[in-house]
């Protein structure tokens, strides 16, 4: 197995951004899940503010994640989290993601972290660092962060709810609360099967949509 390192990326990771871009999109559409699409420009203005994470195996691109910044720091986003499928089913995501929720309240303390995922295993990763699921009334009111869906192909439900709900499932952690170690929410079946009742629910909002159209 091969060694991996995870640092702060910077001006000599600027060459990794297309290749970053890449495999986000192909995951992406490996799964069938929609994604907020970031161009190389954007991943290398991350790297070049220190808000990026990177994980290499010598000079061979391994994950990646990067920092986002709304309300004047009132809140901070992790996005782009991304294993290269050469390095899977290694925990490396995890690696990622808490290396760079570490950074987050390092530099910017009293902002509270959140995030939008339809993917459970980074559910789990989220629960096993504090977050606690919220209703999207308690996240950031950016409009710019929201702009960011607009290339998800689960954009139009999004704005049909008023930006209130969608398939995604919002996720916070909040500094200035303490977080009871044994306390769990996470559960895998249940919120497969809440995901499943959710999506169904606005599908059928979405058909009722067109046909007024």
């Amino acid at each position: 197995m091969k060694k991996v390192d995870i640092i702060i990326a910077g001006e000599s990771h600027l060459r990794y951004a297309q290749e970053i871009c890449e495999v986000i999109s192909e995951s992406a559409k490996v799964r069938g899940t929609g994604i907020a699409r970031r161009t190389p420009e954007y991943v290398q203005t991350k790297m070049q503010n220190g808000n990026a994470i990177i994980a290499l195996s010598g000079d061979q691109f391994a994950g990646f994640c990067y920092i986002e910044v709304w309300g004047h720091e009132k809140y901070v986003a992790h996005s782009g989290l991304i294993v290269h499928p050469d390095f899977r089913n290694r925990g490396l995501a995890k690696k990622i993601k808490e290396f760079t929720f570490h950074h987050s309240l390092n530099k910017y303390p009293t902002a509270k972290v959140f995030g939008i995922t339809t993917g459970l295993a980074v559910m789990k990763i989220n629960s096993d660092l504090g977050y606690k699921p919220v209703t999207f009334s308690e996240l950031t009111d950016d409009p710019k962060f929201w702009a960011g869906c607009k290339t998800c192909t689960n954009f139009e439900i999004l704005t049909s709810k008023d930006h209130k709900m969608c398939l995604c499932t919002g996720m916070l952690y909040d500094p200035t609360q303490k977080v009871k170690k044994k306390e769990k929410w996470f559960n895998k079946k249940v919120l497969k099967r809440l995901k499943k009742i959710k999506q169904s629910m606005l599908e059928n909002n979405k058909q009722l949509l067109v046909w007024k159209k």
